[in-house]
This record gives structure tokens, sequence and C-alpha cells, in this order.
């Protein structure tokens, strides 16, 4: 079995719409006070863009892990 963990951080952009980051196996001692502070980056230096205009506000972070259990593999 094999087990990946994964932070998304999801974002507002300028029309309302929710833009997602993913960051792949993020340490495993990172806080809630280090990812809003990223955020806030982000946010703040516009690092990204998207479809729908700029990054404008914080929605939602989450550490998601995921286990995979091969049964069979050819």
């Amino acid at each position: 079995m094999a087990t990946t963990r994964t932070l998304q951080m999801r974002f507002v952009n300028q029309a309302g719409g929710r833009v997602s980051i993913s960051l792949s196996e993020p340490k495993e001692t990172l806080t809630e006070n280090e990812v809003t502070e990223a955020m806030d980056e982000i946010i703040e230096r516009n690092i990204f863009t998207s479809n729908g205009g700029d990054l404008v506000n914080k929605y939602s972070a989450e550490i998601v892990e995921r286990t995979v259990e091969v049964l069979y593999k050819a």
C-alpha cells in the first residue's frame, strides 16, 4: 500500500469562482498558521491568476491523505 499526502489550498478569484492549488507531500509538522500565512502571501503578491482573474480571498485549506492498495497489475 502506498499513502500520499497533498495540501489543497482553495481561493476565491475576482469573478467569485474557486481556484485550487495543490502541493504534494507537505511536511508533517505543517501548522494552520503557516498555511494561512502562505495563502495570504500568495494573494498579497499576486503570484497566481486564473480565468476568473486574480485570487482575492482564502476559501479553505486541507491535507488529504490517499492510500492505494494495488490488487492486480499487469
